[in-house]
């Protein structure tokens, strides 16, 4: 199974240990994944809350190079997951964005139809990885490991569709899969307070 792959900023800074981990288990579960050439920033929910139509034109060159490979576009990121989404909604919805952002798309020599699907690599793991498959790759036992699994405010929103917003299953199923015990616990889908801590950290820490 090949995709095409938005690492996103993150993971080759702060979470460089979560590409470690994608570049260790992906190959095993037979999922390629072949990263985008050129692609830039997305400009995650921060640039989007301050400079929404410049959030969009920069997401949409992403998509309009991804569309070129007539691919699923994946990203281990959830901020980069909402925010190309976003953008892949609100050009199709909203005329005078889809005019603007094409404007700028057409500037640079681009033009984006629309027709990229933006996936989570959770997602792909979930739904496109037979489970056994995935229990067939483990080296360990891990049925001893109690995991409590923690979505965040990003992947889950209704406009998304990925899981259920109030009570989403997908990593818990993955967790169960692997042998592990899943913990539920009240705050799996609550914000972080991660596009706070810049400008109001005291508010983000509350």
């Amino acid at each position: 199974m090949k995709y095409t792959y938005y690492p996103g900023c993150s993971v080759s800074a702060t979470a460089n240990l979560y590409q470690e981990s994608i570049d260790s288990v992906m190959p095993g579960l037979g999922i390629e994944l072949e990263e985008l050439d050129d692609w830039n920033c997305c400009g995650a929910t921060a640039y989007m809350s301050v400079r929404e139509l410049l959030s969009f034109a920069i997401s949409a060159r992403n998509l309009a190079l991804a569309e070129k490979l007539h691919r699923d576009l994946v990203t281990p990121c959830s901020a980069c997951y909402l925010v190309l989404n976003k953008t892949n909604n609100y050009c199709a919805e909203y005329p005078d964005i889809r005019k603007k952002v094409g404007q700028a798309l057409e500037a640079g020599g681009l033009n984006y139809s629309g027709n990229v699907k933006v996936r989570h690599l959770l997602d792909v793991v979930v739904n496109d990885v037979e489970k056994e498959k995935i229990a067939s790759t483990l080296k360990k036992d891990l049925s001893a490991l109690k995991v409590a699994p923690y979505y965040g405010c990003q992947i889950v929103r209704p406009e998304i569709g990925l899981d259920d917003p109030d009570d989403p299953q997908s990593m818990d199923e993955l967790i169960r899969s692997v042998g592990a015990t899943c913990v539920d616990y009240s705050m799996k889908t609550k914000c972080c307070g991660a596009s706070l801590m810049g400008t109001e950290e005291k508010k983000a820490l509350h």
